[in-house]
């Protein structure tokens, strides 16, 4: 099992409109900060907070370019997320059919 501390950061990380955001545009390909910034009505400064949380849950990888600083999607964590996720939703798919074979025996048997 993941440890819960990166899952933590992982959706902490996504909990944010902004930080899914700055991910939805490195799915595109990377981008420096200011190139992350322009869609969005902040300072860099503000920006490359959201980048650090984002690169603290490993979710992105930045790399000093000349005088920018470029950021990447890092997908390690984000498959962490989706490995939790996926064992919630076999769990929950299970009850649910579960709960939909007892009401069609309920049903089947009343008429």
């Amino acid at each position: 099992m993941v440890q819960q501390q990166v899952l933590d950061r992982v959706f902490s990380a996504l909990s944010d409109s902004t930080r899914r955001g700055i991910l939805a545009r490195l799915g595109e390909g990377p981008a420096t900060i200011g190139e992350l910034a322009e869609p969005f009505v902040m300072t860099l400064t503000g920006l490359k907070k959201h980048v650090q949380v984002l690169e603290n849950a490993g979710l992105v990888t930045t790399a000093k370019i000349g005088r920018s600083r470029e950021c990447r999607l890092g997908t390690e964590r984000l498959d962490d997320a989706m490995q939790w996720i996926t064992l919630y939703q076999r769990l929950w798919e299970r009850r649910l059919d579960g709960l939909e074979a007892y009401f069609t025996l309920q049903n089947g048997t009343d008429q």
